[in-house]
């Protein structure tokens, strides 16, 4: 027996190596050495974000929770002591909202602030931006930091000067007076406060529009517009036909950060009006400050969800219009 072994090749010859059954063990093995440094890798990111996270479950994420879970209770200032013994109520919050002639009037004031407030700004920050880019050489820097100062500015410092120019007496009519012009008491006459906020609105936005644009506008190649020379389109051929065309990601941007500001106008209203006269400039941020002040939290919090809806779907319509048509 110990013969036949000893003289059998395939019992003591070495197995030759299977290249392919080796490189993909080595493969194998190279996978499951980059899962694992992956996964220690995003250890140490989440242990470096840990710190905000934790802050911004605290005070951000909490609060948002706890807030649309009191929009469904009949939570007001008397339950405060005992906040957990509140009744659940389903969408009569949101029912009673649409029953109250004042939100509505809210809603009313808030997307006339909006739908005449952003085309305006957004028309009057590229008419700077063009400008900036194109037709002004000197001084460029000058004019950028000018005009962009009112961004920087505190809104309430803005807001009580504004109060000041659109008195009775103010810089306005005192400057209208010298051309024969009789002009209103502007915040205190119902059809002409809203659009003196909204023109407020618009002097201090269109800085942050404006630098948005410019950017936009140096990011366009300048042989675009070369080509277009040469075929013998006009400046305002090119505008129309290029310009504003490759430049509707940018617009998109501008419009969607305008529009959330936009629709949680505050200060202005404020400081300048206090939602008067006749609740013509009262917002639904303000509608929402007026009822937390009051000590209905639940209605308060009904109010400020419904704010949020309109921001989504106006931010959706945007980028429905205004995006890529590559995409």
């Amino acid at each position: 027996m110990a013969l036949a072994t000893a003289g059998d090749p395939t019992k003591n010859t070495p197995r030759k190596s299977d290249p392919k059954s080796e490189a993909r063990a080595a493969a194998k093995a190279g996978r499951r050495n980059f899962a694992a440094q992956r996964r220690r890798t995003a250890l140490v990111a989440w242990l470096f974000a840990l710190p905000f996270l934790v802050v911004f479950a605290v005070f951000m994420l909490g609060p948002v929770i706890g807030s649309f879970a009191m929009s469904f209770t009949d939570l007001g200032v008397k339950d405060l002591r005992s906040p957990f013994a509140v009744n659940f109520i389903a969408f009569d919050n949101f029912v009673t909202l649409f029953q109250d002639e004042l939100f509505v009037k809210s809603i009313v004031n808030t997307f006339y602030f909006v739908l005449v407030g952003i085309p305006l700004t957004m028309a009057l920050g590229l008419l700077l931006a063009v400008a900036l880019n194109s037709g002004i050489e000197r001084f460029r820097g000058v004019f950028r930091v000018g005009y962009y100062t009112p961004v920087v500015t505190s809104i309430v410092a803005v807001a009580v000067v504004w109060r000041f120019i659109l008195q009775d007496s103010g810089l306005m009519n005192t400057v209208l007076s010298w051309v024969g012009i009789n002009g209103p008491d502007w915040l205190n006459d119902p059809f002409w406060a809203m659009p003196s906020i909204i023109a407020m609105g618009a002097w201090r936005n269109m800085g942050t529009l404006m630098i948005i644009f410019l950017a936009g506008l140096q990011a366009i190649p300048r042989d675009v517009y070369e080509a277009a020379e040469v075929d013998g389109a006009g400046a305002w051929r090119r505008f129309t036909g290029m310009t504003l065309p490759l430049m509707r990601p940018t617009l998109l941007l501008g419009a969607v950060l305008l529009s959330v500001g936009f629709l949680q106008v505050f200060e202005e209203p404020f400081v300048m009006t206090q939602g008067g006269p006749l609740n013509s400039t009262l917002t639904i941020s303000y509608y929402v400050y007026n009822q937390f002040g009051y000590g209905d939290y639940s209605l308060a919090s009904a109010a400020a969800y419904v704010l949020f809806a309109f921001i989504a779907a106006l931010s959706a319509v945007q980028f429905r219009l205004l995006r890529s048509k590559d995409n």
